[in-house]
């Protein structure tokens, strides 16, 4: 598994709002694929996208997809449309299903996110609960932190996708969930996540949120859909985490 070589922002001050958001977290929710690793990153997403629109078109049922749907890059954006047209159905079933096969085939190619590893172990060696909320598949996910030698510093607090797809993100679910198993009051938690769904599941679930942007095009989206504190690197992160005893996690 390759590191991600992203090149890290000049960090010359700490804002207060960053500052303030390590500080007070006792507890953690990761968004996966992007503040934790890039699943698809020698795994092309957009393949796997075309290959489920494939797929449909051989049973005949391409035209469940818009135009700009099909050439969507995010097979999360085919399976969440699927499910809107034909929600409970076995179709939306095997699609989930099929689109879990993939994420597993990209597991050994995903490169971890840039000081996540270490942020991820030094958080739990502090003591803060920490929990993964993702539209991606539990099975990949604890497969991949498996790897990693991670899976101890969540298990078993892994919450990603359902049969019930009209819970994915930006539905705050999966945060709900993890809330309650680990007794955090959402105002003691803080939600790391790269996508405005991370941001809107996040607001509807009463959990501070840090946006990660590994680039300025994901920055704006985050920003433009209300995000007030976004880093490109977790390495600022890092240094408060331990500047702040983790917040003086779940002291």
């Amino acid at each position: 598994m390759t590191s991600d070589t992203d090149e890290t922002e000049p960090v010359t001050e700490q804002t207060a709002g960053l500052r303030d958001l390590i500080t007070n977290a006792r507890y953690v929710l990761w968004d996966f694929d992007g503040p934790i690793c890039r699943l698809f990153a020698g795994y092309s997403a957009d393949r796997v996208a075309g290959e489920l629109v494939d797929w449909l078109e051989r049973l005949g049922l391409k035209e469940l997809l818009t135009e700009e749907e099909r050439v969507h890059p995010d097979p999360h954006v085919l399976l969440a449309a699927v499910d809107r047209r034909r929600h409970h159905s076995d179709l939306a079933v095997e699609f989930e299903e099929r689109l879990t096969r993939e994420e597993l085939r990209a597991v050994p190619s995903a490169r971890p996110t840039a000081y996540a590893d270490p942020l991820i172990r030094t958080w739990a060696a502090l003591g803060a609960g920490l929990a993964v909320t993702t539209n991606n598949s539990p099975r990949v996910v604890g497969e991949y932190l498996a790897t990693r030698g991670l899976l101890g510093c969540f298990s078993p607090h892994i919450y990603g996708r359902t049969r019930n797809l009209g819970l994915l993100k930006p539905d705050p679910y999966c945060l709900d969930r993890a809330l309650s198993a680990m007794g955090a009051a959402p105002g003691l938690a803080l939600m790391v996540g790269d996508t405005p769904s991370d941001l809107t599941a996040a607001r509807r679930a009463g959990v501070p949120f840090l946006g990660y942007a590994r680039n300025e095009e994901k920055a704006k989206l985050l920003r433009q859909a209300g995000a007030e504190t976004v880093v490109h690197s977790l390495e600022p992160v890092l240094r408060l985490v331990w500047e702040s005893g983790g917040g003086r996690a779940r002291a």
